[in-house]
């Protein structure tokens, strides 16, 4: 068997949001998992919405996370390399995470070989969604006009019209039920990820965020696709180690591998 340091993949943390009432003690058990594989990661890749709503302006960014940040740091300054993906939450990350913080940021899919397996890792949204409203939000989002005009409010009015555009969007998902999944035949990623393989018959690993559900297939013999779950009550993440690849969930107090 190898020896390889293992690699470890999480995502929706959605950090200061204020629909949830827990966000200090969701960031500090964040931070102590991340401690806790500081010495033994190779790397950590963080699939998309970590914060709830991330806006940089040039001179400005937001209010707090400065355990995370500084965790991250530490990670970056011994040699971990972290990966921050943009989610629909947290697009508005340019250059601030990478330049105080070390981080290397991918705002599209990225398609990468790790210790001999070929991954492709995303946030998940706007792969295979047809739902109209959210291909025309996420278009605005998106839009560099848009953002240029967004950037012309003053952060304090920023800021606050997207954690509570956020908080709203959260609380509707809370009414409507925690999320489900909705089978093979019918759940977007599962279907982009099959049209997918036809011409990328080559990728061993898909791993997603976005959903909050944890899903763990095989779609071929090749090919095994994971929605990661959530940092907000599961706290699953997957690991990789250059054999096997596996989810596990963080219990405050287990050793971790």
């Amino acid at each position: 068997m190898r020896s390889m340091k293992p690699i470890y993949f999480l995502s929706d943390a959605h950090l200061g949001s204020w629909a949830i009432d827990h966000k200090r003690m969701q960031e500090r058990r964040l931070v102590r998992f991340l401690d806790s594989i500081k010495t033994k990661a190779a790397a950590v890749y963080l699939l998309g919405d970590m914060f709830d709503f991330w806006y940089e302006y040039r001179y400005v960014v937001p209010r707090g996370y400065t355990r995370l940040l500084g965790k991250l740091s530490e990670l970056t300054d011994m040699g971990v390399e972290v990966h921050f993906f943009t989610g629909n939450h947290d697009i508005w990350a340019y250059n601030y995470l990478e330049r105080e913080c070390g981080v290397i940021i991918h705002k599209q899919p990225l398609t990468t070989e790790l210790y001999g397996k070929i991954f492709f890792l995303a946030h998940g949204d706007g792969l295979g969604d047809p739902n109209r409203s959210f291909k025309l939000i996420r278009w605005i989002f998106h839009n560099r006009t848009c953002q240029w005009l967004f950037s012309a409010l003053h952060p304090r009015w920023g800021m606050w019209f997207g954690l509570t555009w956020a908080k709203h969007s959260r609380r509707k998902h809370e009414a409507d039920g925690p999320p489900a999944y909705m089978g093979e035949d019918r759940e977007h990623l599962v279907l982009y990820t099959r049209r997918y393989i036809q011409n990328h018959p080559n990728v061993d690993y898909f791993i997603y965020g976005h959903r909050h559900i944890e899903v763990d297939l095989q779609l071929t013999k090749k090919a095994r696709m994971i929605i990661l779950g959530d940092w907000i009550s599961q706290f699953t993440y997957v690991v990789y180690d250059g054999d096997h690849l596996f989810m596990s969930q963080y219990i405050e107090g287990e050793s971790i591998m």
